[in-house]
C-alpha cells in the first residue's frame, strides 16, 4: 500500500543575521544597514555617467565626494579625492564650504567623517548596507566586557587601548574615554610607542583592536616583540579565553578581529606567484596575516603601495597583497612604465562591502541631494562623537 502525504508549509522565520544580510533590517550597534529607500536607477541604464555628471554638475560646490581606494573604477571616476579612509577623513573636514560630503567608502570611514567635519556639513554614504566585517568583530558591549575581564586581571590601570581606523565610532569613543588612541596602518608603530610611554615601562600593555595581524605585525616586525609577547583575546569566549596570567604577562593584547580579504592570503599565495613570476617582488598590506608578512619582500599601507609602485624601476614585477580593485587599478597604471603588477592570489577578492558603492547608488544619491533630498546621512551622537574626537586628536599629536 502506498501511503502518499501532504507536504505541509514550514513554518520557518528568518533570523535576524538573514535579515540582515539581505538588506531588510538595520542594527543600529553594527556597522551593516539596510536597503536604500527609494527605487535605485537600473544598473544596465547607460545614461547612467551622464546622469551622475548631471547632477554633479547641478550640485557644484555643495558636493564633495571621496573615494576610497578599494571602490570601483565606475566610482572613483566621479570622486573629487581618493585616499584611504583616514586621508579622506581629514580632507573632508579641509572642505568645510561643502554642504554635503559623499563618502564612497564603507560606515566606519563615513562616522569618522561626521566626526571631524563640522554640524553644518552632512556626510552621505550611497549604500548603508556598505559595511565593515573587521569593525563588526568588535561591538561597543564586547569591548566593555572585556574591559571588566581586564579590571577583575588587575591590569586595566595599566593597560592603554589602542584602535585601528577600521573601527567604529562607538570603539573610537571607548579608546579616547580610556585614554587611547587611533592609528592607522601608516602610523602604528608610532602610536604603540605612544601607548607604551604612557605608564611604567615593565607593566604597560596596549589593548589592539580590531585587527590582531596588524597588531602582532606592528609589535613583532617593526618594535622587536616576540610572538609570546602577544596574546589573542577571543570576545566569544569566557575571559578571552585566556588565564589571568596570561594576561598579566601579554604586553600586547589583540583582540579577535581580522580583514576578511587580507586574511585570505597566504604562504602558499606567496610560493606560487614567486614559482610563476620569477624575480617578482611581493608587496602585502599588514592587515595580512603574520605568516604572509614575514614571507614578503615589503610590508605597507596603501598609501605605501601605491608610492612603492610609483618608484619602482622599470621593468620591476610586483604581486600585491591588498584588495582587488586598488591591484587592478595599479596594473593598468603601471604597464604603460613596463610594471608588471598581479595580485598576489589566483583566487578573485574583491571587498565585497566596499563594492555594494557602485554607480547605481552614487546616481541615486546625487540626483537625491539635487531634488533638495537628503539620504543616508550618517550621524555619530555628540557623547560618542566627543570621546572618539579625543582619540581622533591624539593621534594627530603623534610625532
Amino acid at each position: 500500500m502506498r501511503v502518499v502525504t501532504t507536504a505541509q508549509p514550514l513554518d520557518v522565520q528568518p533570523t535576524p543575521l538573514a535579515l540582515l544580510l539581505l538588506g531588510r533590517e538595520a542594527d543600529p550597534k553594527s556597522e551593516r544597514g539596510v536597503e536604500c529607500p527609494g527605487d535605485l536607477p537600473s544598473p544596465s541604464d547607460p545614461d547612467l555617467v551622464a546622469r551622475a555628471r548631471a547632477a554633479k554638475e547641478k550640485l557644484g560646490d555643495k558636493v564633495f565626494i571621496l573615494g576610497h581606494h578599494y571602490q570601483r573604477d565606475e566610482v572613483i571616476e566621479f570622486a573629487d579625492v581618493t585616499g584611504d579612509s583616514f586621508k579622506l577623513a581629514k580632507d573632508a573636514a579641509a572642505k568645510p564650504e561643502a554642504e554635503y560630503i559623499v563618502f564612497c567608502g564603507v560606515h566606519f570611514m563615513a562616522e569618522s567623517a561626521d566626526i571631524l567635519t563640522s554640524d553644518d556639513q552632512k556626510v552621505v554614504l550611497p549604500d548603508l548596507a556598505a559595511g565593515c566585517s573587521m569593525a563588526d568583530m568588535a561591538t561597543a558591549e564586547q569591548v566593555a566586557e572585556c574591559w571588566d575581564v581586564l579590571t577583575e586581571a588587575g591590569i586595566a590601570g595599566a593597560t592603554v587601548p589602542v584602535s585601528y581606523m577600521n573601527s567604529s565610532a562607538d570603539i573610537k569613543a571607548f579608546t579616547g574615554k580610556h585614554g587611547g588612541t587611533i592609528c592607522t596602518s601608516s602610523n602604528a608603530k608610532k602610536a604603540l610607542e605612544w601607548a607604551f610611554e604612557q605608564g611604567e615601562p615593565q607593566q604597560t600593555k596596549v589593548l589592539f583592536l580590531p585587527d590582531q595581524h596588524l597588531g602582532r605585525n606592528t609589535a613583532v616586525r617593526d618594535m622587536g616583540m616576540s610572538l609570546d609577547d602577544c596574546v589573542l583575546y577571543n570576545p566569544h569566549k569566557p575571559n578571552g579565553g585566556l588565564t589571568v596570567q596570561q594576561l598579566r604577562d601579554a604586553k600586547m593584547i589583540l583582540w579577535r578581529g581580522h580583514c576578511s580579504v587580507h586574511g585570505r592570503f597566504s604562504v602558499d599565495s606567496v610560493n606560487d606567484v614567486r614559482a610563476r613570476i620569477p624575480g617578482v617582488n611581493v608587496l602585502v598590506h599588514p592587515e595580512c596575516k603574520h605568516e604572509v608578512v614575514a614571507a614578503a619582500d615589503y610590508v605597507g599601507s596603501t598609501e605605501y603601495i601605491i608610492k612603492a609602485l610609483e618608484a619602482a624601476p622599470a621593468g620591476s614585477k610586483w604581486a600585491i597583497g591588498t584588495e582587488l580593485n586598488l591591484v587592478r587599478r595599479l596594473a593598468n597604471r603601471f604597464a604603460a612604465q613596463d610594471k608588471e603588477v598581479v595580485f598576489l592570489d589566483k583566487t578573485v577578492c574583491f571587498c565585497s562591502t566596499m563594492n555594494r558603492i557602485d554607480l547605481p547608488h552614487l546616481v541615486w544619491t546625487l540626483e537625491s541631494l539635487a531634488e533638495g533630498t537628503l539620504v543616508n546621512q550618517i550621524q555619530v551622537d555628540k557623547e560618542t562623537e566627543s570621546f572618539a574626537k579625543l582619540a581622533l586628536e591624539r593621534m594627530l599629536a603623534l610625532p
